[in-house]
């Protein structure tokens, strides 16, 4: 995989890393034969073709914060859902990547419980770290926790001809030293994907970014090129993150890679301020730096991805 340039936090040596801009562009990625290429948009990605489906991704809504950066991030998941409601088509399904409380208080989660059950949609879910303080997860897996998670909380299923896998990396997290996979999650990941033909679209979900982004702040899976190894032979496989607040993305042979915005409150661009916090903004510019993704897929076509602001 490349490795980032510090010195310039917004691209990668072979100039593969996009980094969108605060503003929050809508983008649309889609993959056709094999090929990947995006395009940015001023609105709206168009519906899904009858014969797929479409999927929303939300991410770092970290109920319980109480800071200026946003006071109220109970109101702003609500605002992420509304704006899912008014979707012109309904989505087959919503997954979480993660940080979905603050401290992992019971209240917290809680909370996060009855607004995420208000949308009315099938939700997948894997922790942040911020979900598996104090008790390595338990009360986020005994909410949260997929029916079929192996012991250790990863998990798959298929939808509509897709093979997701949901990956866990936040656990021994330290923003000195990244994240990590570990051999048994490995392992279970090489059994899970053998059978699978290569033409399988491939979907892996996980919060802390599968590649190198920033290590300087924990921006990086030690093991993730381990995790690829057992994924070279799918022609198309999709990774979504969360964790960093901002969208960036990158292609890498026919891995597509992404994070999402939150919905709870920006964070510095890597390198560009005192370390990963949360960055304030402007109170009536706080909508546009928050934001859902919403993504497409047409069997035998492309998987068109589009990130839109709360604004």
């Amino acid at each position: 995989m490349d490795t980032h340039d510090p010195g310039n936090p917004g691209s990668t040596r072979r100039g593969l890393l996009r980094c969108m801009s605060w503003a929050g562009a809508g983008i649309v990625w889609s993959v056709a034969g094999g090929v990947p290429r995006s395009i940015n948009l001023g609105g709206s990605a168009l519906a899904a073709p009858a014969a797929g489906f479409s999927f929303i991704q939300i991410s770092d809504s970290h109920i319980g914060f109480k800071a200026d950066a946003n006071p109220d991030p109970n109101g702003t998941l609500q605002v992420a859902l509304d704006k899912i409601a008014a979707l012109p088509r309904k989505p087959a399904m919503m997954i979480h990547t993660g940080d979905v409380t603050h401290l992992s208080k019971s209240e917290q989660f809680d909370t996060a419980d009855q607004i995420i059950k208000g949308a009315k949609l099938d939700t997948h879910y894997v922790p942040g770290e911020h979900d598996v303080i104090g008790d390595d997860g338990k009360m986020f897996f005994d909410r949260f926790g997929g029916k079929s998670a192996a012991p250790g909380g990863w998990y798959s299923f298929d939808q509509g001809g897709v093979h997701f896998v949901a990956l866990i990396n936040v656990l021994g997290f330290s923003p000195g030293t990244g994240a990590t996979l570990g051999k048994d999650q490995l392992a279970w990941l090489e059994g899970d994907l053998k059978g699978k033909s290569a033409s399988t679209p491939i979907v892996i979900l996980a919060h802390i970014p599968l590649w190198s982004i920033y290590p300087q702040w924990g921006w990086v899976t030690a093991d993730a090129d381990q995790a690829f190894a057992h994924l070279k032979r799918f022609g198309s496989v999709t990774v979504l993150n969360g964790h960093i607040h901002q969208v960036v993305q990158k292609v890498e042979g026919k891995v597509t890679f992404q994070t999402a915005m939150s919905t709870a409150f920006p964070i510095f661009a890597a390198g560009k301020g005192p370390g990963p916090g949360p960055m304030t903004v402007p109170a009536e510019k706080l909508k546009s730096v928050l934001g859902i993704r919403n993504i497409d897929y047409a069997p035998m076509t492309r998987l068109k991805l589009s990130d839109e602001t709360l604004a």
